[in-house]
């Protein structure tokens, strides 16, 4: 039975999720909140299918363990590969996904081409191929897709100024611009935390105006509509939220991490599963 004093589960492969989080709390900040970050498993988006789909039914278990209310996968490669299955196995458990910001940057591009920004799974992933053609053939929106592989990686290791992780968003992003891309998709829950990288770029390359699309805040307000429907708004007034976090990489690094990225202390527990 859930409990709407129960808190929210949200996990992700690494520290990618907390750009999720951070909306998580800025739209509903009397809720408690557990995070997992599979850090010693990163990342997933290189991953066989079968492994991410195991990581995630090991999480979800583990985060029913606290009596979790909802799930937010805040990953997606793990939305692309494995949620369908999870609300199969967990039909009772309100699950919120996240998705590439391919449906707002159809309507904000102005010439018609998006840049993707994304993992190779996640672009392979049928779910992502099927949002894919379906937007193409609805709006003749054309999309680029750029899988960019190690730049979670470098993000997961805190390289969010370093000379690797410019060169990598340079390498990605530039042919991008060439193609004439006014508008690029984040589909990587960890690339938000470089967002100033890639506006720098884009502006050293003549292009300063370029939209950006981070679907986190979407992500919040349809689990905060999800709370809704079943009744499971946390109501008790007067106590202050909780945070709890979990990894199974270091919790030193995930905890310095949790501090740069959110401003704020949240503990940080290891569990191998």
């Amino acid at each position: 039975m859930l409990s709407a004093s129960g808190p929210i589960g949200v996990f992700d492969s690494g520290v990618g999720g907390l750009s999720v989080l951070r909306h998580i709390r800025a739209q509903l900040p009397d809720e408690n909140l557990v995070y997992f970050a599979d850090s010693g498993h990163a990342p997933y988006g290189s991953k066989p299918e079968e492994f991410v789909v195991d990581r995630s039914f090991r999480i979800t278990d583990f985060l029913l363990s606290r009596q979790i209310k909802a799930l937010v996968v805040a990953c997606n490669t793990a939305t692309a590969t494995a949620i369908h299955l999870l609300r199969d196995r967990y039909p009772d458990l309100p699950i919120v996904g996240v998705e590439p910001g391919l449906k707002p940057a159809a309507a904000k591009t102005i010439t018609g081409v998006v840049g993707v920004m994304a993992t190779e799974r996640t672009l392979s992933s049928n779910k992502f191929h099927v949002l894919h053609q379906t937007l193409n053939d609805r709006t003749g929106v054309h999309f680029i897709m750029q899988p960019c592989p190690g730049m979670a990686d470098l993000i997961e290791h805190a390289e969010l100024d370093s000379g690797p992780i410019h060169a990598l968003v340079r390498r990605y992003l530039v042919p991008l611009l060439e193609q004439d891309a006014d508008t690029i998709v984040l589909g990587c829950t960890h690339y938000p935390f470089v967002r100033h990288v890639i506006e720098k770029i884009a502006a050293e390359s003549g292009k300063p105006s370029i939209t950006i699309i981070d679907t986190g805040y979407a992500v919040a307000r349809q689990l905060t509509h999800l709370l809704d429907i079943y009744g499971l708004r946390h109501s008790e007034t007067g106590q202050a939220a909780t945070m709890q976090a979990y990894t199974s990489g270091d919790p030193k690094t995930i905890g310095h991490l949790i501090a740069r990225l959110l401003q704020t202390e949240m503990p940080v527990a290891y569990i191998s599963l």
